[in-house]
């Protein structure tokens, strides 16, 4: 990998940390409400629970992926997996129809969907987690 590649990544990865903590913070402060429209009705936890841990869980994560540098890899698989774990919500949110973040339209919250993918693929992309996954699954493979 190029230098310039490598900044990028660490880039990448740094405003994705940031992001997740700016998230976080939100989940506990301001925006609390509008992220309990985003907890499934069928959930059979409190709403409010749901999003104090998903933020608490949220700001730990950024933090990781600002500051764990040599486990970078498998922080950002963890964190795929957490936008994958919280997708759910978001398809609660369209399907339910729950207005939230100023989505409010059946249009808009589909669109939001589509952007769940792209976070999967930022998080793996940008800490090395891709190729993380792919040696694992390899060494899995080879004989011993």
């Amino acid at each position: 990998m190029s230098p310039w590649s490598k900044r990028i990544h660490v880039l990448a990865r740094w405003v994705l940390g940031a992001f997740l903590i700016f998230a976080g913070i939100g989940h506990l402060g301001a925006q609390r409400a509008e992220f309990q429209a985003q907890v499934p009705s069928w959930i059979p936890i409190a709403a409010d629970t749901v999003v104090v841990v998903s933020g608490i869980v949220e700001i730990t994560l950024g933090a990781a992926l600002l500051f764990a540098r040599r486990r970078a890899p498998i922080v950002g698989v963890i964190v795929a997996a957490f936008f994958v774990v919280i997708f759910p919500g978001n398809i609660a949110q369209f399907v339910e129809g729950k207005k939230a973040f100023g989505l409010d339209s059946d249009t808009q919250r589909f669109i939001r969907l589509l952007f769940q993918p792209v976070l999967v693929m930022w998080a793996l992309w940008s800490t090395g987690g891709w190729g993380w996954l792919r040696s694992q699954v390899k060494s899995k493979r080879s004989p011993t």
